[in-house]
């Protein structure tokens, strides 16, 4: 069982670890579990609520994702994670707006985030407007993020662009009724 924990930002962490490692390990439904048994014991860790909102996010429960994040940021305002991950699930909601607010929020605090500028990136690219979404994706890459998804972004950028080729015979009927 957990010990009774003490009000310092470190202790809330180590409280929240098991969370976190369920979810590094794939397993989402352990994550809540680990998450609501700190949660049981203090209800104000924002780190068990980031990582709650984590775990539903990656098990496709937005709307109760959305909640913990909102939780999580009550109790600290400040936490750019938690910023962050509510950007994306508000992005996914269709919430565009809201992203955008809230990933510009994060850039005013963190003026270079990548996270906040591969969140805008993604925003304005899913509401359609190429040059905002350039902007940001391109600040992102500065970043210099991992190799995986700077070839996502590179890309994003080259269908903003107009760069990308069809890959033959895409899109042209074929004889094949599968």
């Amino acid at each position: 069982m957990l010990a009774a924990m003490s009000d310092t930002s470190e202790s809330r962490w180590e409280a929240a670890e098991e969370a976190a490692e369920r979810l590094k390990d794939g397993d989402p439904d352990g994550a809540v579990t680990a998450a609501q048994e700190v949660l049981a014991l203090d209800a104000r860790n924002e780190y068990a609520w980031f990582f709650l909102g984590c775990a539903h996010f990656e098990k496709g429960d937005l709307g109760s994702a959305l909640k913990a994040f909102v939780r999580a940021l009550e109790i600290a305002p400040a936490y750019l994670g938690a910023m962050v991950n509510l950007g994306h699930t508000l992005r996914l909601l269709g919430r565009h707006d809201e992203a955008i607010r809230l990933g510009r929020e994060i850039l005013h605090r963190a003026p270079e985030d990548g996270d906040a500028l591969y969140l805008l990136g993604l925003t304005f690219f899913a509401r359609g407007d190429a040059a905002a979404a350039s902007a940001h994706l391109e600040r992102f890459l500065n970043t210099r993020p991992e190799a995986e998804l700077a070839l996502e972004v590179s890309g994003m950028l080259q269908t903003l662009r107009g760069e990308v080729v069809p890959f033959p015979g895409v899109g042209e009927p074929t004889d094949d009724p599968n």
